[in-house]
C-alpha cells in the first residue's frame, strides 16, 4: 500500500510505501545520519561506518514492517520501522533527511506506521527519542505521542566526566539529560 501526501508546506508530492531492497543504500545513509545526529546530541563521535547497524536492524525478528517516504523523483527522504512489542508496537527508527525536515515528512511517516499498527491489531504504539532531542520530542507530542509509557534511566560509567547535563524534574526527582 502506498500513501500520497502533499502537506501545505511541501512543494512536491510524497509517497509512502513499503521498503524495497533497492532502497538499501539510501536507507543505510539515513541510518548513518540518525546515528551521527544522536551522537552529536551527547558530544560523542559516531563510528566510522555509522550505517553499519542498519544491516543488523534488517535481520531483527521483531521487525514487522518498514516504510519509506520518497519524493517525486523517487529518492528516499525518510523511513520508519515497526517493531513488535507484545500486544503493542514500537516505532524504530523514524528518520527524515536533515535537508527535508520541517516539511511534514516525519508526521506523514508516523501517521502511516500508526495505520499499519492498527491494521495489525496492536493496542499501543510507542517511540523512544533521545531525551535531549527536543525537536523530535515536540514533533512526536504534536503527532499524538503524549502519554509517558516508560522511562529509561542511565548511569554514566565514563571516566572522563559526564556527557549528561542538568535536565528535567519528574515525580519530584531531578534528572540529567
Amino acid at each position: 500500500m502506498t500513501t500520497q501526501v502533499t502537506p501545505a508546506t511541501q512543494v512536491s508530492a510524497l509517497t509512502i510505501r513499503a521498503y524495497r531492497p533497492t532502497d538499501h543504500r539510501e536507507c543505510r545513509q539515513l541510518w548513518a545520519e540518525l546515528t551521527a545526529s544522536d551522537a552529536a546530541l551527547y558530544g560523542a563521535t559516531s563510528e566510522d561506518d555509522s550505517g553499519a547497524a542498519f544491516e543488523e536492524y534488517l535481520t531483527r525478528l521483531d521487525l514487522s514492517g518498514m516504510w519509506v517516504a520518497s519524493d517525486v523523483g523517487g529518492g528516499v527522504v525518510g523511513m520508519v520501522g515497526l517493531l513488535l512489542d507484545g500486544r503493542g508496537g514500537e516505532v524504530e527508527p523514524l528518520v527524515v533527511a536533515s535537508a527535508r525536515r520541517g516539511e511534514g515528512i516525519g508526521r506523514a511517516l508516523l501517521s502511516h506506521v500508526a495505520d499499519q499498527a492498527r491494521r495489525r491489531g496492536l493496542g499501543q504504539l510507542s517511540i523512544s527519542p533521545a531525551a535531549r532531542n527536543l525537536d523530535a520530542i515536540r514533533c512526536l507530542h504534536a503527532a499524538g505521542y503524549d502519554a509517558l509509557a516508560r522511562v529509561t534511566l542511565a548511569i554514566d560509567l565514563g571516566r572522563k566526566g559526564s556527557v549528561f547535563e542538568d535536565g528535567i524534574e519528574l515525580h519530584d526527582l531531578r534528572f540529567r539529560l
